[in-house]
């Protein structure tokens, strides 16, 4: 499932094609939505953002439409003459006088007034969004602060939604892994040092991933490892995808973990548990 970036990433596409132009026909294929096709047909595109993993698309007649890819949905734009090659279900058209947005494969679409929209059953559980503007580092550390997450794993409380949005999988990794923090501990765990680290990370690395389309690794060393021949899955990531290969930081070995379904990846060297104890050993 595309993470908060990249869902980003596709926002901005298309609201540079469709932002400030004449909808002349908005098509949807289901049949739930679909009498709102000619309510929005002629209508101007506004505006085109995403929150968390959701796409929003707004129209001048105080309508959105809400749109989440779940695992199979995807976002082609292209010229207006000039259909995508694909074999997936046509869920959603927009065509201007130029161009199309079409979205394929997706289930999850509504359309929502301004009163309706707050109160969507995603966006209305949603944390702040690490790439909206006015989010800042001081704001997740005081999530991680809050009685409300503070007692659950880092492994859990980063694919919550709640907690923070738009944080997937592979972000989730390379965040704790930056930070130097176990999966396995607690906020409440953590020293104010390592809170702060783990916050900082937390917007960091989610605003590179939207600005280099998903590459969280360093960039001199992306460089250095283009520069060796690696493929894009082999520098993309600090630690994500990389079982069974050394830690850029320390040499050791990267562990893969299964934890409800969901991979994990972390270097115990790098990110020791603080909530184990220390045995010593008599002499």
């Amino acid at each position: 499932m595309p993470e908060g970036p990249e869902i980003r990433r596709v926002a901005t596409r298309i609201h540079k094609v469709l932002a400030g132009r004449e909808a002349q026909k908005v098509v949807f294929t289901q049949p739930l939505v679909a009498r709102f096709g000619q309510q929005l047909s002629g209508q101007c595109v506004e505006w085109v953002s995403s929150r968390g993993k959701a796409l929003l698309t707004h129209f001048d007649n105080g309508l959105t439409i809400y749109s989440h890819n779940q695992l199979y949905g995807r976002w082609y734009i292209t010229r207006r003459d000039k259909p995508p090659r694909t074999n997936r279900t046509l869920r959603l058209a927009i065509y201007t006088e130029t161009h199309s947005a079409l979205l394929f494969s997706a289930s999850d679409i509504e359309v929502h007034t301004p009163e309706t929209l707050p109160s969507q059953k995603y966006l209305a559980r949603l944390g702040p969004d690490a790439l909206d503007d006015q989010v800042v580092w001081r704001d997740v550390l005081a999530r991680l602060q809050d009685p409300k997450f503070a007692g659950r794993s880092l492994a859990a409380l980063y694919l919550d939604q709640s907690f923070i949005a738009g944080i997937g999988n592979y972000l989730r990794s390379e965040i704790l892994f930056n930070a130097g923090v176990n999966p396995f501990d607690r906020p409440k765990d953590l020293s104010r040092r390592q809170l702060g680290a783990l916050a900082r990370n937390t917007v960091a690395l989610t605003r590179q991933a939207y600005a280099t389309s998903g590459v969280t690794n360093t960039p001199v060393r992306v460089k250095k490892l283009r520069a060796n021949g690696l493929t894009r899955r082999r520098y993309r990531h600090l630690i994500f995808d990389r079982q069974n290969e050394d830690c850029y930081h320390c040499g050791s070995t990267v562990e893969r973990i299964e934890v409800s379904g969901r991979r994990i990846y972390l270097c115990h060297t790098c990110q020791p548990s603080v909530r184990l104890p220390v045995v010593k050993v008599a002499p």
